[in-house]
């Protein structure tokens, strides 16, 4: 396999694994070669092209100050343009799985060092798909953020407006675990107050009416994978594709295809020779393209965009399969542009729409599915990824490194399996694990529907009990909106806990804890119930 552009010195790459510290300690990372790592050439796979950068791009030094080791350059569609990984001088990347087949791209190489086991983790990049489409070829977890929220700087533009930088794993909590690193520490577009940090415990997943060019194989596989997920909970709501699909087209069949010449085009011109064929010809393409016709596409774009996240309304995400087939190599030898085109059916979309996806395997081999969410809701998307997968949801899911996040403390009816629970589910919260305050408070039981605990600190001197409780994590606005609808007397106010830190929680107002029954004995809300004290 032509998996890699340049490796790193043994040498270099041990000394530098002997010392590495921190949550990604050791591990082998390997680069798309149109990211910057300081001292290594960057060639977008053109030789002719490269130069070496002094730093790293702010991806792979997050990555690296974590403790990730670079282990080399990989190869890639020359320019990441396309997603078939056979478009590069360094000659076609295979598959790592399924000899003959192409790796998908245009993030070949990295979706083939890690599914070969020569890496751990990689960095992709995706503009129409290159990191979904080769994670699926490929068994692996491809994670694609919402558009702009890892930084793209050191990064070889493919289309500026809509690049992003992503991680290939085979590990899904790896995945998770390594998208965080970059996000917290490679920021680039800020996130907004109002996130939703999980999805609901019985979501609501869209799937298109229509699957065009599906392999009626591949079509069986995913009907298995809707069937699974809505055995689960979910519930399946069919919805148009053809906003989705229409805009698909636009990427590359309309004017946004100046974005590519924008950020490579006078290299191609000047340099005819070292470019691959087809590469170069959808570049030149859009040289000429008269400025209106841009103006034009984005027009419609947005007007595909307000369509399709119409048909989505009340559903949590969209579920779709990652690539409709898997051709060989020489099937893409014999017809490259039609089926790298194909390729792109449910990719292409979804950058346009500045949607995040999560791309998973299925029990059909080299078979993806890709869950995408509304902007910024990628911790949504990441948890219906594992209900698909058949495991836990990651607890530290990626998002809470990035996003602003609000801690809150509960002890009582918004317990996980407690009666108010919904209220913080139905605001995005995500459940952060048990706590137990110090040891300095009272615990009572109001007289209401459903019963409710009061809180209180008693006064110091005096003796008090620890309370068993949770720990619940929400944005600031979702908390704002709970505070606004919390009845009387529940108030929320600083709880200490028995680490000594200080956090949001529920009280009560003084004149009713006092009247109501004292239940500290028990040490929690649940225990009194166990108990019927309650």
């Amino acid at each position: 396999m032509t998996v890699w552009i340049h490796h790193r010195d043994p040498a270099d790459i041990a000394t530098e694994t002997a010392t590495a510290t921190g949550p990604l300690a050791g591990l082998r990372l390997a680069v798309k070669d149109n990211v910057d790592v300081g001292g290594l050439p960057t060639t977008g796979a053109c030789p002719d092209y490269a130069y070496t950068p002094q730093r790293d791009a702010p991806a792979v030094a997050a990555l690296r100050a974590a403790g990730a080791v670079v282990i080399g350059k990989t190869n890639l569609d020359q320019f990441a343009t396309g997603l078939v990984g056979t478009r590069s001088p360094y000659g076609a990347v295979e598959n790592a799985l399924r000899p003959g087949y192409v790796s998908g791209g245009s993030s070949s190489g990295s979706a083939a060092a890690v599914a070969s086991g020569a890496a751990d983790i990689a960095i992709g990049t995706d503009t129409a798909g290159s990191g979904r489409v080769p994670a699926a070829f490929h068994g692996l977890v491809g994670i694609k953020p919402t558009v702009g929220v890892v930084s793209t700087e050191g990064v070889v533009p493919a289309c500026r407006s809509y690049d992003c930088v992503t991680i290939f794993a085979a590990d899904p909590r790896l995945a998770n675990r390594a998208m965080g690193v970059m996000a917290a520490g490679a920021p680039h577009r800020p996130w907004p107050a109002d996130v939703r940090l999980a999805a609901p415990p019985k979501p609501v997943v869209a799937v298109f009416r229509e699957l065009p060019d599906l392999d009626p194989l591949w079509r069986s596989a995913f009907e298995r994978t809707v069937t699974a997920l809505s055995e689960q909970g979910a519930t399946i709501v069919p919805v148009d594709a053809t906003p989705f699909l229409d805009a698909a087209k636009l990427l590359y069949n309309g004017a946004l295809v100046a974005e590519r010449y924008s950020a490579v085009g006078e290299f191609v011109d000047a340099h005819p020779e070292s470019v691959d064929p087809t590469v170069g010809s959808i570049i030149r393409a859009a040289r000429d393209l008269p400025a209106h016709r841009l103006v034009t596409d984005l027009a419609v774009l947005e007007r595909l965009r307000t369509a399709a996240m119409a048909s989505l309304a009340g559903a949590d995400a969209l579920l779709i399969p990652t690539a409709p087939t898997h051709p060989t190599i020489a099937d893409v030898a014999a017809d490259p542009i039609g089926v790298n085109s194909r390729l792109g059916t449910y990719t292409n979309f979804c950058n346009l729409f500045e949607l995040c996806a999560v791309a998973v395997p299925t029990d059909e081999p080299h078979f993806g599915v890709s869950v995408l969410a509304r902007p910024f809701e990628d911790a949504v998307a990441l948890d219906i990824a594992a209900m698909i997968m058949g495991i836990e949801p990651v607890e530290q899911v990626w998002p809470i490194t990035a996003a602003p996040v609000q801690e809150l403390i509960v002890v009582g009816a918004h317990l996980r399996g407690q009666p108010l629970e919904h209220q913080l589910t139905a605001l995005g919260a995500r459940w952060g694990g048990p706590v137990d305050t110090a040891p300095h408070y009272r615990l009572a039981a109001l007289d209401t529907v459903p019963p409710k605990p009061a809180v209180t600190r008693v006064p110091t001197g005096e003796s008090g009990v620890a309370i068993a409780g949770e720990r619940w994590l929400l944005s600031p606005a979702a908390l704002g909106r709970f505070l606004a609808n919390l009845p009387a007397p529940m108030q929320l106010g600083a709880v200490e806990l028995a680490d000594g830190a200080w956090h949001t929680g529920f009280s009560c107002a003084g004149a009713a804890a006092e009247s109501a029954k004292d239940i500290s004995e028990y040490g929690g809300w649940r225990a009194a119930l166990a108990a019927g004290a309650v």
